[in-house]
């Protein structure tokens, strides 16, 4: 009987070679297929070569192309600080005041005991820095309950509403080889004013030193109108500023010559 579909024949022939000898002849008909490869397919895979070839040049390129501007991205994202470029300096509280006075019949005069103060420099140039002065209203001391009472009082400072009074230089103008006058703002009893602090600095150049100033404003400007019985006030009010300081890095400022 001829050979059918269904022949051990056909089945034998139609199974795939199983394992090592499998292998070995699918290797065998590939190579014998190669010496009669069809020319659109070996075009195919020329084409193919050439296309990956050129993505690979162009990947390399694009690379090449964006490092610098990732680079450039992060300089700017992250620029270097060097903190040793501009002067850092501390108020050292213990060794220094803020006191204040008034002309008036009976001697008016005291200290704040609870105060902080900072002075920091955005460059080398001295008319950069800021001078900023944080003072508890409640600690006046004039070395008297009954004037303290009388000065904390809403007639005055009117500590329980306004517990703070703060001094912020805006401007520095340096007026002759260690004096400075200091524009800012001055607040008391929530009341903000622009007002001048005139400075002596000594130590320049040097790694500690001190800056000496006065303030006087007119206390009716800030709502102080009251006064004290049987005591003659005057208006005007002077601050008078010692703070001690010590430069902890960076350069000293550059004065004007």
């Amino acid at each position: 009987m001829k050979p059918g579909l269904f022949s051990p024949q056909v089945l034998v022939n139609s199974v795939p070679p199983q394992g090592d000898a499998g292998l070995r002849t699918l290797e065998q008909s590939e190579l014998r297929g190669r010496g009669r490869m069809n020319p659109n397919r070996i075009a195919a895979r020329e084409n193919w070569s050439y296309i990956y070839s050129e993505r690979n040049s162009s990947t390399v390129r694009t690379h090449k192309l964006l490092m610098p501007v990732l680079c450039l991205v992060v300089l700017c994202t992250f620029p270097p600080t060097n903190h040793a470029q501009v002067p850092v300096y501390e108020v050292t509280p213990v060794e220094s005041t803020i006191k204040f006075g008034v002309d008036s019949s009976v001697p008016i005069k005291g200290t704040f005991d609870k105060w902080s103060a900072t002075m920091k420099f955005s460059s080398t140039d001295v008319r950069s820095g800021v001078l900023e002065i944080e003072i508890q209203a409640d600690s006046v001391n004039t070395g008297s309950g009954l004037k303290n009472d009388k000065l904390k009082s809403k007639d005055f400072f009117d500590v329980k509403d306004f517990p703070i009074i703060t001094f912020k230089s805006t401007k520095v103008v340096q007026t002759g080889s260690n004096t400075f006058d200091l524009e800012g703002d001055f607040t008391i009893r929530g009341v903000t004013k622009a007002e001048k602090l005139t400075l002596t600095a000594s130590g320049k150049g040097s790694t500690s030193g001190s800056i000496d100033g006065t303030m006087a404003f007119d206390r009716k400007d800030y709502g102080m109108n009251k006064s004290i019985p049987f005591i003659k006030i005057a208006n005007r009010v002077e601050v008078n500023v010692s703070l001690k300081w010590r430069r902890i890095s960076g350069p000293p400022p550059v004065f004007e010559q």
